[in-house]
């Protein structure tokens, strides 16, 4: 682990699009308001267009915008992991920032100035690899963002009665791993983990790369002032497509080394879950 302070050099931000055109241009208008207003925000946005959106590159590129944006389009959808991995390897080729954001087009920025406060959280707590903000529906509800490690009998007790908000609203720091709707990553610690791991595809890529995180020594920290409105789509409740994908990653995640690695080592805290 890098026990550095956060020096000054800038957030980047990586945003995926797949058919989520207005959202994305919703986002960036959220995003360039805040350093318009004189915030802190970032320097560089990295647009990657999973499948042909030539209306979206069209608006994004007829616009001046208080950023970097850099397009990136790809020739066949990949997944999550892959998309973001290739925003932070361009990132890094284009002169890196010490912070890598990964934002899902459907959120919400409802704070003036989130950015300030979440990069705050790195500058003072030199071991945390992660931050995130609270995150809410629709309905102003909180999200179970925040989770501890998905064990078996932790998910079938999850499901079957309804137990969520795993993690305390007064604990910060406690989660075992976040979901990447809204995550700003230490540049460091990102590239010093691999970032995602790619044979994820849409479902555990966050939980993995989490407990990857903490393995090296990285923290997770929620930056309580900071709230964002995300409107989770729970694809996999709907599409048996998507819950496929959805149980291959479970089952990829409890044969992972990396898995039984930090089970392993945090079994005293686990020993009632499993």
């Amino acid at each position: 682990m890098n026990g550095s302070t956060m020096p000054d050099a800038g957030l980047s931000v990586s945003v995926v699009s797949h058919g989520h055109g207005a959202a994305v241009i919703a986002l960036l208008g959220q995003m360039a308001s805040v350093l318009e207003s004189g915030g802190v925000g970032p320097c560089r946005v990295l647009l990657t267009v999973n499948c042909p959106e030539p209306g979206l590159v069209a608006s994004v590129r007829a616009r001046s915008w208080p950023f970097e944006v850099v397009v990136l389009e790809n020739s066949s959808p990949a997944g999550f992991g892959a998309n973001h991995n290739r925003a932070f390897e361009r990132d890094r080729k284009l002169g890196a920032s010490t912070v890598f954001g990964v934002v899902n087009p459907d959120v919400r920025l409802l704070d003036n100035q989130p950015f300030a406060a979440l990069l705050a959280v790195f500058a003072a707590a030199p071991q945390a690899g992660c931050v995130y903000p609270r995150q809410i529906d629709v309905a102003g509800a909180v999200q179970d963002h925040e989770r501890l490690l998905p064990t078996p009998g932790r998910l079938l007790r999850r499901h079957l009665f309804r137990r969520r908000h795993e993690v305390p609203a007064n604990s910060a720091g406690s989660a075992d791993w976040v979901n990447a709707a809204f995550m700003l990553l230490r540049g460091t610690a990102f590239a010093q983990v691999g970032g995602f791991d790619e044979r994820y595809h849409m479902y555990g890529e966050d939980v993995d790369l989490c407990l990857r995180l903490r393995l090296a020594g990285w923290i997770l920290m929620r930056a309580d002032s900071v709230v964002v409105e995300h409107v989770a789509q729970r694809a996999s409740h709907r599409d048996l497509r998507h819950l496929g994908w959805h149980l291959a990653s479970l089952l990829r995640l409890w044969r992972s080394p990396v898995y039984r690695r930090f089970k392993r080592l945090h079994v005293a805290g686990y020993s009632k879950s499993v």
